[in-house]
């Protein structure tokens, strides 16, 4: 996440922010530019609020001093003086869509989705079809279980790229929009796009057994366990599809193995299916 933003923090000064007249500011701004390279963000946000407090702000050329500064305070977990930083900084530069992506990260990291999802439309309105912010914003909406407009946004997405995380996302929107068969279309092209990617396999195996489709929900769940044979989630969807095909002793070696290795679900299977516990 740092690199990204060191990354494009000087993309916005390159095209939109002028640099500081002054050559006081500029020696200042440079060394604090440097700091902030070198991820020494309380040392650069000291020097760009030198540069702030020298200039009143009365010079438009110092406003990126601003904005990195709110970078620095982002950087190091100070979030309310970030968002005082940007709310300064953007109605001066309202084109900028890296100063809503650095408020979005804000709101992220505060838990707060709806701020997100505000601050991701303002980027997206001035970065148009970037798939990485459609993409963020599309697994908020899956969250907020929003599955039309994730479908609509992880679609435009398919327009410029795709790899599996995308259509896995693609699935679990088509699945939810009872759309089951486009769904496993979806984790199918994304395990073909990455063998790998256990959680295509996971939510595939999720979908067949909510649809019964047991047999179905095996093959994939072999699939996943010759990638890992001893991860927990694998052998617990094993176990629970063999038990619902009434293969009880497999079943139960399956939920054993899953539930010693940590998958602590499996443990309601076992007292339910394989011990006879009665209440």
């Amino acid at each position: 996440m740092q690199k990204f933003f060191l990354g494009i923090v000087f993309v916005i000064f390159s095209s939109n922010v002028a640099w500081a007249q002054n050559p006081k500011w500029q020696a200042w701004e440079a060394e604090a530019d440097t700091l902030l390279n070198k991820q020494d963000y309380i040392g650069a946000s000291k020097l760009y609020t030198k540069i702030i407090k020298d200039s009143k702000l009365n010079d438009q050329s110092v406003y990126g001093a601003v904005y990195k500064r709110a970078i620095c305070f982002y950087s190091i977990g100070e979030f309310e003086n970030a968002l005082k930083d940007l709310e300064v900084f953007i109605p001066l530069y309202p084109g900028s869509p890296q100063a809503y992506l650095l408020k979005a990260f804000i709101y992220r990291e505060l838990g707060d989705s709806d701020g997100q999802l505000i601050n991701l439309k303002e980027a997206i309105d001035r970065r148009p079809g970037d798939p990485d912010i459609l993409k963020w914003r599309a697994t908020l909406y899956l969250d907020k279980g929003d599955f039309l407009l994730a479908k609509q946004d992880i679609l435009e997405v398919k327009k410029n790229q795709t790899d599996p995380e995308t259509e896995t996302y693609l699935g679990l929107a088509y699945y939810n929009l009872n759309h089951a068969d486009s769904a496993l279309m979806a984790l199918k092209k994304a395990m073909e796009l990455d063998v790998t990617y256990l959680p295509a396999y996971f939510y595939a195996v999720s979908f067949c057994l909510q649809e019964a489709q047991y047999d179905l929900a095996l093959t994939y769940i072999n699939l996943a366990l010759r990638l890992d044979p001893k991860n927990p989630t694998a052998l617990f969807y094993k176990g629970v599809a063999l038990i619902e095909k009434k293969m009880i002793d497999a079943g139960c070696s399956c939920l054993n193995r899953a539930f010693y290795l940590g998958n602590d679900d499996a443990g309601d299977y076992l007292k339910e299916y394989c011990y006879n516990v009665e209440d």
